[in-house]
């Protein structure tokens, strides 16, 4: 313990020592140690020789006057900076950091030229030489050079360093660049020209001393790391102009020199100027990606496939131009007002397209102020000079007489018009109600129609059917009748020789059969009628027979009476009759007259027998007769 506490007695002093000698040093001999990671800033309280005040309007001294000094302290030792005249004060280096950029502010230094903003650079190590900096007329204010990524020893007392990232433009962005230092823009321009040595805008006085004007410039910068100082330039990123396949850019520039029209004396609505002059550019930009500035060039998408307008309330494309469309209304000549839907197809030929965004500035103003009205105004006219059924009726040729009129219309428009369609037509209801009952009669007049001439045919078919189902039946009638025929030949033979025999009984007997074989055979012809015939026949043949039998019957009486005499025949017929009769001739009580002799009696009963059986024999040939018939 003892030999602690003796050790610590030695420890003491020692210390006291060290700590005596840095401070007798810095207080007696002026030293000064400066760390490896720090710069001394020095400030001078008095100046024992020389100039002792610093000229008006500086706040650093650069030639040993009172004051802050210009000339910082490097790492190191340094003697002769007596406390009591100087005022060291450490700082760590300045350090920009990646990604970072070190904006320069200088406290001191000489004013801005006439319309600047930032101080142009001079040869000061970087801004690490405050001195070179004063004594080249380093001017006072946001300096125009900045620090890029790394380790400097800056003054603080004359330089205040701000930190900001740099600038990095994205994919498929463009950077628009305003500048703002620089010679004004010209009267009338909205932009600063192309100028050439500032490396993207990041040498601010290249830009400067090339003559590159302040504010908006038609330049733009494309994707990549930039250092740029953002007191002298600000940056709006922006998407690069798209144009689909199936389409093109039409750029209409605000910039450039004043160029040459090459539409020609036929095109008065406005010009069309080469690439890079201002005007409508002669050729359009097509698929892809370009970088264009949005302030400075317009460019108006224009479709060069075939684009389809409609109008009509339900339906609109992917591109809009027919957003504010509708179904057209239109008014027939006999007072009908009704709706249809049109759709128009158009091409923009691209040769074609800058003229078309010369002459209307964008596609929408093409539909607006010359198809909508068009095509309307075209269908109105065309529904007043027909009614409202003759519209319906002639749809086909009127679509092919909008297209070609449409057509005509469009081409002095530097548009193709591809073709008019009309869609759906709604006609009034009461009109439609009428149109769909007169076509239901007309369809149901047709039908009645088709149905008569099926039952016709139908008709003549079960006739023809009944007639194929009877041919059997008359050709065996047929057959049957040449049969008849031939017997009935035979039959007349045989009686022609019988009559030849018979005299007048057997000719009579001939005819009738040869009257009863013809009534047979056209009897026999056709079923019912054939039957008919052969009735007829018959009966004719009948009453032929009967006529003959009475012929024969006359001829033999005649000539029996002729024998016999007229009062003997008919004795004997009457006697024939009573005897056929059964009626005694002499009655087995006879009664006689006086005188014996024949009396009244007699003759009446005889009278009576008589007529009785002419009766009897009238009324059978009346009931033979009638059958025949």
């Amino acid at each position: 313990m003892d030999n602690l506490i003796v050790s610590l007695w030695w420890v003491i002093p020692v210390i006291a020592l060290l700590l005596m000698y840095k401070f007798v040093l810095r207080v007696f001999c002026g030293m000064v140690i400066v760390p490896d990671d720090r710069i001394g800033l020095v400030i001078k309280k008095f100046a024992l020789t020389g100039n002792s005040r610093l000229p008006d309007g500086r706040i650093i001294a650069t030639q040993g006057e009172a004051g802050m000094q210009a000339k910082a302290l490097a790492p190191g030792l340094y003697w002769k900076m007596w406390p009591w005249q100087y005022t060291i004060i450490m700082q760590p280096f300045t350090i920009i950091e990646q990604g970072k950029l070190g904006l320069v502010k200088a406290k001191d230094g000489a004013s801005f030229d006439t319309g600047r903003v930032l101080g142009k650079p001079v040869e000061c190590d970087k801004f690490q030489d405050a001195i070179a900096f004063l004594d080249n007329n380093g001017q006072k204010g946001p300096q125009a050079a900045f620090l890029t990524p790394g380790s400097y020893r800056i003054n603080a007392f004359l330089f205040d360093i701000e930190m900001v990232p740099i600038t990095q433009i994205h994919e498929n962005k463009v950077g628009i660049i305003t500048t703002l230092d620089g010679e004004p823009l010209n009267k009338g321009e909205i932009a600063g020209e192309s100028v050439h040595g500032h490396k993207n805008y990041q040498d601010p006085i290249a830009f400067i001393n090339a003559g590159g004007r302040k504010g908006l410039q038609e330049d733009v910068i494309l994707a990549g790391t930039y250092y740029l100082n953002p007191w002298f330039v600000s940056v709006e990123q922006v998407d690069m102009i798209y144009i689909p396949i199936g389409y093109v850019g039409v750029v209409n520039s605000f910039v450039g020199p004043e160029g040459k029209d090459t539409s020609g004396d036929n095109f008065k609505h406005g010009n069309i100027v080469k690439r890079n002059e201002k005007g409508v550019w002669d050729e359009p930009l097509d698929p892809g990606k370009h970088p264009v500035n949005i302030y400075t060039h317009a460019v108006e998408i224009v479709p060069t496939t075939n684009i389809v307008l409609n109008w009509a309330d339900s339906r609109t494309e992917s591109h809009e131009l027919d957003k504010n469309l509708c179904t057209i209304t239109v008014r027939s000549s006999d007072g009908f007002t009704f709706n249809l839907d049109v759709s128009q197809i158009i091409h923009v030929p691209r040769n074609e397209a800058p003229k078309v965004i010369a002459r209307f500035g964008k596609m929408k103003n093409l539909v607006s102020q010359v198809l909508e009205p068009t095509i309307a105004n075209y269908f109105r006219n065309s529904a007043q000079k027909s009614d409202v059924i003759g519209f319906l009726a002639n749809r086909i040729q009127r679509q092919t007489d909008a297209r070609e009129h449409i057509g005509r219309v469009l081409e002095t428009y530097n548009v193709i018009g591809v073709d008019t369609l009309i869609g759906d037509i709604v006609p009034p209801a009461a009109l439609m109600k009428t149109l769909t009952d007169r076509k239901l009669a007309e369809e149901e007049k047709v039908t009645y129609e088709i149905q008569r001439h099926a039952q016709i045919e139908r008709k003549e078919f079960e006739s023809a059917r009944a007639g194929a189902d009877m041919q059997p039946e008359v050709v065996k009638s047929t057959r049957q009748v040449e049969i008849n025929t031939q017997m009935a030949a035979s039959r007349v033979a045989a009686s022609k020789g019988e009559a030849e025999a018979k005299t007048i009984n057997a000719k009579a007997d001939a005819e009738v059969r040869i009257t009863i074989a013809k009534a047979d055979a056209e009897a026999k012809t056709v079923n019912a009628k054939a039957d008919a015939n052969a009735t007829e026949v018959n009966g004719m043949a009948e009453g032929a027979k009967i006529k003959a039998i009475g012929l024969s019957e006359a001829e033999v009486t005649k000539q029996k009476t002729e024998a016999m005499g007229t009062e003997q025949y008919a004795i004997v017929r009457v006697a024939e009759a009573l005897a056929a009769a059964g009626i005694r001739l002499v009655p087995e009580i006879l009664v006689s007259g006086k005188d014996g002799g024949n009396n009244g009696m007699i003759d009446a009963l005889i009278g009576t027998e008589m007529l009785k059986k002419l009766q009897i024999e009238n009324e059978g040939k009346s009931n033979t007769g009638t059958k025949a018939e």
